[in-house]
C-alpha cells in the first residue's frame, strides 16, 4: 500500500524536570500561571508527527512518501530518514527558514509541558495532494499549519482519496464546524482520549454520531490501551509491558506507524492495533522519537511474548 504522510517535521528538544508539575500548580490563580522551571537535562531530536509515524512503518518493512516543506537544517535528517526506507522526495526545503522546532519538558510522572515553533511548516500549504504522482492509496493528515490540514482534507475528498484524520494538537487552534467538516467522509479519525473529549465538546457529536462521518475511530487511552470503533463492532487494544520507561515523546506516533503497516498488509483490525501497542512500547523505552530500532524477527519475538500467533505473521517475518 502506498500510504503518504502529510504532517510536523521538526527537530524536538527534550527536557525533564526532576519533580512534578502538578505540585507546582495552584489550581485558585490558574488566570495568573507564571511557571519556569529549572530542568536538569536536554537533548535535541529528530521529531514530527509525520516523520515520526514514516519511521516506524519503515521498522516494519513499510516504503512511507513524506510531503512537507522543511528548513534549509534538514539535510541530515533527510539522509537520516532516507537510511531507514522513508521517501523524501516530496520534502520541500524553505529558503531562509529553520525545520519546525517542539520544546518538551517531563515530569517525574511522566506528564509534559510543551511548546511549538512552526519555521518552514508555516509553509505547508503551498504543496498540493493533487499534484502528487503517483497518486497515494491513504493519505495522513496529521498535525501541521492549520491552512495545510483544511487544503490537504479538502484536496482528498475533491480527490476522492481515503484519508486518515489526525488532527491531535491542533484541536486547540481548531474550532467544531473545522473538526465536524474535515472529519466529514475521512476512513480514520486518530485521537487520544482527552483529545476525543475535546471534539465531542467542540462539535457536539457523541461517539455514534461522529461514526455517521467517519468510518474508523481509534482512541488510544495511553496505559489503558485503546479501542477501534466502528457501527458494527468495538475492538479493545491491550498496551504491552514495558522494560523500562524513558522517554513517552512520540509513542502516539509510533502506535499509528505501527497500525499502519499492519493495515497496509490487510489484516484485521485487532492484529493492526497490537502491531501499533508493541511499535509504541519500542518508543517509550528509548529518548527521543526516532532512536528505538528492532528487525522485524525481533519484533514478531516479542509479539508472541503478550498475543496470539498469527499465520500471517509468519510471512511476515519472510519477507
Amino acid at each position: 500500500m502506498d500510504i503518504l504522510l502529510t504532517g510536523s517535521v521538526a527537530f524536538d528538544y527534550l527536557m525533564t524536570f526532576p519533580g512534578l508539575f502538578k505540585e507546582q500548580i495552584l489550581p485558585e490563580r490558574l488566570e495568573k500561571i507564571s511557571l519556569s522551571f529549572l530542568v536538569d537535562s536536554m537533548s535535541r531530536q529528530r521529531g514530527g508527527v509525520a516523520p515520526n509515524i514514516a519511521y516506524n512503518m519503515a521498522l516494519l518493512g513499510e516504503h512511507p512518501r513524506v510531503m512537507a516543506t522543511v528548513g534549509e537544517d534538514f539535510e541530515d535528517f533527510r539522509i537520516f530518514l532516507e537510511g531507514a526506507g522513508v521517501d523524501t522526495s516530496l520534502m520541500e526545503v524553505v529558503p531562509g527558514l529553520f525545520t519546525a522546532s517542539f520544546f518538551a519538558t517531563t515530569d517525574q510522572s511522566n506528564a509534559q509541558l510543551a511548546s511549538f515553533y512552526p519555521g518552514a511548516m508555516g509553509e505547508a500549504a503551498k504543496q498540493s495532494i493533487l499534484k502528487v504522482s503517483p497518486r497515494p492509496d491513504l493519505v495522513i493528515v496529521s498535525p501541521n499549519s492549520p491552512e495545510a490540514m483544511t487544503k490537504f482534507a479538502g484536496e482528498c475528498r475533491k480527490a476522492n482519496l481515503p484519508y486518515l484524520y489526525d488532527p491531535s494538537q491542533q484541536i486547540l487552534r481548531l474550532d467544531g464546524t473545522e473538526l465536524a467538516r474535515d472529519m466529514e467522509g475521512a476512513q480514520f479519525l486518530f485521537v487520544n482520549d482527552y483529545e476525543f473529549g475535546l471534539i465531542v465538546k467542540k462539535t457536539g457529536w457523541a461517539l455514534e454520531q461522529i461514526l455517521e462521518h467517519v468510518q474508523i475511530v481509534v482512541v488510544t487511552r495511553g496505559k489503558d490501551g485503546a479501542d477501534l470503533y466502528n457501527k458494527s463492532e468495538k475492538v479493545y487494544i491491550p498496551t504491552v509491558p514495558e522494560r523500562k520507561i524513558v522517554d513517552p515523546t512520540g509513542v502516539g506516533d509510533a502506535f499509528r506507524g505501527g497500525f499502519l503497516a499492519g493495515y497496509s498488509h490487510g489484516w484485521d483490525w485487532a492484529l493492526c492495533g497490537q502491531v501499533g501497542s508493541l511499535a509504541a512500547v519500542y518508543c517509550l523505552e528509548e529518548k527521543g522519537s526516532q532512536n528505538h530500532t528492532y528487525t522485524r524477527k525481533e519484533f514478531i519475538q516479542r509479539f508472541r511474548e503478550h498475543f496470539d500467533d498469527h499465520d500471517q505473521l509468519n510471512q511476515f517475518v519472510k519477507e
